[in-house]
């Protein structure tokens, strides 16, 4: 038992560092005109933290959400007009998504971050106080870090119990979702791809790839939750081909319509997945 657990240890240190690694930066949507304002975001969040998308209009904040997998959204509340007020709406569309406020600390603001407390952000990025400290406020706070922090563990149900197995399931989870090769995951675990697909599915275990379908459509019933969101966008937002693709997997896998996914939790797809839908054939 004693050497079982440094592999045990190392595994977990893979799929921590190099999963994360390899897995996409997280999206962080801003919506501003200051020039201030874009300058401080650019700092917090370099590209080799975040990828950092610009929006100067509504429409455009709106437009980002429906190709894209956001992470996080800020809105400079600081003077704020009509158009806003329309962007920070938006978070009553997308509660998946945590909204942050970011403002000059001015008492004639008060009513602006009132505002964003209605509106339910997580929280008020304050200019030249939280400017350090703006990258890892948002970014703990983001979609892909709490999905894969309340999936760390894999369900009982699924029976992944080796190192191996809870290694690549965390390397999963890491993508929140998205389409993930089984070689990215080999490599970040510093094994043959051959030999991680055999070694996963052994002993009844479920198929790797199956298990991959299974975390995105977890991700795509999270998703499907967002009053902003129908199955098209949520389709897109994951990268599935299209949405017969995502109606497909969703048949195929949990043994449900994509319109259903909303209504559902991970709990409920797991349970559905072990009654006859975790392998694949070849």
């Amino acid at each position: 038992m004693s050497a079982s657990v440094p592999l045990r240890a190392s595994i977990a240190f893979a799929a921590s560092t190099a999963s994360r690694a390899a897995a996409p930066p997280p999206l962080v949507v801003a919506h501003t005109t200051r020039d201030r304002a874009r300058t401080l975001l650019r700092t917090a969040f370099p590209r080799r933290r975040a990828r950092l998308m610009l929006t100067r209009t509504a429409d455009e904040l709106d437009a980002a959400f429906r190709a894209n997998l956001v992470d996080a959204a800020i809105v400079d509340v600081a003077s704020a007009s009509d158009d806003t007020w329309r962007a920070a709406a938006l978070a009553r569309e997308f509660p998946s998504v945590p909204f942050f406020g970011l403002s000059p600390l001015r008492a004639a603001e008060a009513p602006a971050l009132a505002q964003c407390a209605a509106l339910e952000f997580a929280d008020v990025v304050v200019e030249s106080v939280d400017d350090a400290m703006c990258r890892d406020l948002v970014l703990r706070h983001a979609f892909s870090t709490r999905f894969a922090l309340a999936l760390d563990e894999p369900p009982t149900a699924l029976e992944l119990d080796t190192p191996l197995q809870q290694g690549a399931w965390r390397c999963i989870v890491a993508w929140s979702g998205r389409p993930v090769r089984t070689q990215v995951l080999a490599d970040a675990l510093g094994v043959t791809r051959e030999h991680l697909s055999r070694t996963f599915a052994a002993e009844g275990a479920p198929n790797l790839k199956r298990v991959i379908d299974l975390v995105r459509l977890i991700a795509a019933a999270e998703l499907a939750k967002n009053p902003g969101y129908d199955v098209r966008d949520v389709a897109a937002v994951l990268d599935f081909a299209s949405s017969s693709h995502l109606s497909s997997t969703a048949q195929r896998v949990v043994g449900t319509r994509p319109a259903s996914l909303a209504r559902l939790r991970a709990v409920d797809l797991v349970d559905r997945f072990t009654k006859g839908h975790g392998r694949s054939r070849g």
